[in-house]
């Protein structure tokens, strides 16, 4: 009998929904799921009726506390581990959802229970974090002899003040949604039973937008972040290229003479 999928993929009205779906494990990430969600992630680039994505993980105790560790035991002890640094390239799943820096449509994490090494490197990546009250973030490399080399380090410290980064970071100290949100991490924070209304409504702001127009604010904020102003005013960025001259850029000024909802075509 074959095993179940690890990731769970569904399409509908403009929103791709991946869940991680290892609930007994509190959704770690072994390889197959990784070799999975390149799958997802190559196929939500390429849709372009997919606008957006909402990522979570299965059952309410965690988003998902990160790598496998009993899987990475075993494989070393097997002697089919290599020693592992920062990325993943050569390994299953590569480029994953941390190194896919050209993704050029929104991902919005929604993350009830536990974040957790691996995981939270995945809520890093995203573009908009809904949490729970009882979400809590940590990355806890440090106390395990690892590395957080899905990009926590390099993130982390680019989204938090230095040195509440690296207080983290150092310590594997967890943090709660709620001094997260304080810190300007999450985007917002909600009791449980009100996390799935306050995600969709996230989504569907999304999709109310020009697609074209979402893309191309997204690329133009991540490639422009480390520039000097002057030189990201200077640079051109594909999908505003794309933008700029769609039909959708007259759209939305006609609809808006005519008093009318847009009609986003976004090609």
């Amino acid at each position: 009998m074959p095993e179940r999928s690890r990731v769970i993929y569904e399409k509908k009205s403009h929103v791709a929904r991946i869940t991680l779906d290892r609930p007994e494990v509190l959704n770690a990430m072994d390889l197959r799921m990784h070799e999975e969600l390149a799958g997802v992630w190559d196929d939500f680039e390429a849709d372009d009726d997919m606008w957006v994505a909402v990522l979570s993980g299965s059952g309410s105790r965690a988003f998902s506390v990160g790598q496998d560790l009993k899987e990475l035991d075993r494989r070393e002890q097997e002697g089919s581990a290599s020693p592992a640094t920062f990325g993943s390239r050569g390994k299953p799943g590569w480029p994953r959802l941390t190194e896919r820096f050209d993704l050029s449509k929104p991902i919005i994490a929604k993350v009830q229970g536990y974040a957790l090494g691996g995981g939270f490197e995945l809520v890093l990546a995203c573009d908009i974090i809904i949490a729970s009250e009882d979400a809590t973030f940590a990355l806890p490399e440090a106390r395990l002899g690892l590395m957080a080399g899905a990009g926590g380090v390099f993130r982390l410290t680019r989204q938090l003040p230095w040195k509440t980064a690296m207080g983290h970071l150092l310590t594997g100290r967890p943090m709660g949604a709620r001094r997260a949100f304080e810190l300007g991490l999450v985007n917002e924070v909600v009791p449980a039973e009100e996390l799935d209304a306050c995600v969709e409504g996230w989504a569907a702001d999304v999709v109310r937008c020009a697609p074209l127009s979402v893309r191309a604010i997204k690329e133009a904020a991540s490639a422009s972040a480390t520039m000097p102003l002057q030189a990201a005013f200077a640079t051109r960025y594909p999908w505003e290229e794309r933008r700029m001259h769609s039909a959708d850029a007259v759209e939305g000024p006609r609809a808006f003479a005519e008093k009318r909802e847009p009609r986003w075509r976004g090609r």
